[in-house]
């Protein structure tokens, strides 16, 4: 029986895998949380990784407090690079497979049409540059992994943008929300899914991956998806980015070409209101 490590196990991602993981009892499951395999102590971890011994590892875990990393900078890096670069010599070692997520957040939103896993990158802050540096160094150090960016991940679990404007919407009367920042949302139940179907595949084709929800949106318009899906009275109103100012710069547009993804794997990707109905049921 293959054994499956899910590093971030009480994130957003690694809750949906512990959810769907009861169906796939073909394998041996570990949820790590960050206490029993510690990203931010790389002693720590290499011990702890010889003593799970996974045959696969998925790599849910990060740091992903956007605007805190700009004064967190060692804190951010220490995560998301080298615990990163740490895991990726691990599997390459001991012939583990790897996924490892990561994020649009390595583009400087400076396109207008879908990027695909061949765009140049630049990011344009700390937490973007820490998992650029990751995704670098995990290619570096395992040929053979695979790494998925997605974008504006959202689920039941944890904190996000959808949770938020459930509480604001039921709170408020009227909400900003800025209307100038293009991608598409990512529902946490349907990447699990996908890294499911992945790893069951006969075909194990390394390389950088994107996944998101079909759809291009702004954020203002997820908002009024959240209002018609939740029945919400609340007003809601679109601002520019500029109006809303935050420690770190969020690129403009990062709207994921997932073209790749669905032709290896042959995934079915669904649209994103049709997930966002999803989660509300």
């Amino acid at each position: 029986m293959k054994k499956i490590l899910v590093t971030g196990a009480n994130g957003q991602l690694g809750s949906e895998l512990k959810v769907l993981s009861s169906r796939y009892s073909q394998f041996d499951w570990v949820f790590a949380n960050r206490i029993t395999v510690t990203l931010d102590n790389l002693v720590l971890l290499k011990e702890q990784l010889n003593e799970i011994d996974p045959d696969i590892i998925l790599n849910c875990g990060a740091y992903t407090a956007v605007d805190k990393a700009e004064a967190e900078k060692e804190q951010a890096f220490m995560v998301n690079h080298l615990a990163v670069e740490l895991i990726a010599r691990y599997s390459e070692e001991n012939k583990a497979k790897l996924i490892h997520i990561s994020t649009d957040y390595v583009f400087d939103g400076s396109s207008s049409i879908a990027l695909n896993e061949e765009a140049e990158t630049n990011p344009i802050n700390i937490y973007g540059e820490s998992k650029r540096a990751g995704e670098i160094a995990c290619m570096k150090e395992n040929l053979n992994s695979i790494i998925i960016r997605t974008s504006w991940v959202y689920s039941k679990f944890g904190n996000n943008f959808v949770k938020t404007m459930q509480r604001l919407m039921q709170e408020r009367e009227l909400i900003n929300v800025v209307n100038d920042q293009i991608g598409s949302p990512t529902y946490a139940a349907d990447l699990a899914q996908a890294m499911i179907e992945i790893i069951e595949s006969p075909n194990w084709i390394p390389g950088i991956y994107n996944y998101s929800n079909e759809g291009e949106i702004s954020w203002f318009e997820f908002a009024l998806a959240i209002k018609e899906f939740g029945g919400y009275n609340c007003n809601i109103k679109g601002i520019p980015s500029a109006s809303y100012l935050t420690p770190a710069k969020r690129p403009k547009f990062s709207l994921l070409d997932k073209s790749k993804i669905k032709l290896i794997y042959g995934l079915g990707i669904p649209n994103y209101k049709k997930s966002l109905k999803k989660m509300f049921a």
